[in-house]
């Protein structure tokens, strides 16, 4: 490759700058892309569900006394989760693996909406509707009366 000199200048110089330039405005380009692209959704319960475990009943499985899983499916699996009944705050938990399990033991009998949301996000997206009927302690199990 020959190198020819105009005035303090060589070709290869200028062109070393261009191709950095290049590179530099292209660089920048994509990062503005990517930032742009990435969405800016908060978290959010996806699916929010109720689990009868050891209870069982002509009516409904849900009784008063009872403890059943509530499992919130998950858009991600990083901020905590907060479960209510009834729009009262029952508690919050950490996720594991983009869901998380919380303990319910309804103390009322009638119909409960229970709700799920995920922080940041502050809109409750995820409810379940159930009656409660009046639960009794049979050994492991827990049997419910009306409902």
């Amino acid at each position: 490759m020959t190198y020819r000199t105009f005035g303090t200048r060589t070709r290869t110089a200028g062109r070393w700058r261009l191709r950095a330039l290049t590179g530099a405005a292209t660089l920048a380009a994509a990062t503005a892309a990517i930032s742009f692209a990435t969405p800016t959704a908060g978290a959010a319960v996806r699916q929010l569900g109720v689990f009868p475990d050891n209870a069982y009943g002509m009516a409904t499985n849900y009784g008063t006394g009872c403890a059943y899983t509530l499992e919130a499916i998950l858009t991600q699996a990083v901020d905590p989760v907060f479960f209510y009944d009834n729009g009262v705050a029952l508690g919050g938990i950490a996720p594991s693996g983009g869901v998380a399990h919380f303990t319910w033991t309804p103390t009322t009998v009638g119909r409960h909406t229970l709700a799920a949301l995920q922080l940041p996000n502050n809109t409750i997206v995820a409810t379940v509707d159930i009656r409660v009927g009046t639960g009794a302690h049979v050994g492991w199990s827990c049997v419910v009366f009306g409902g």
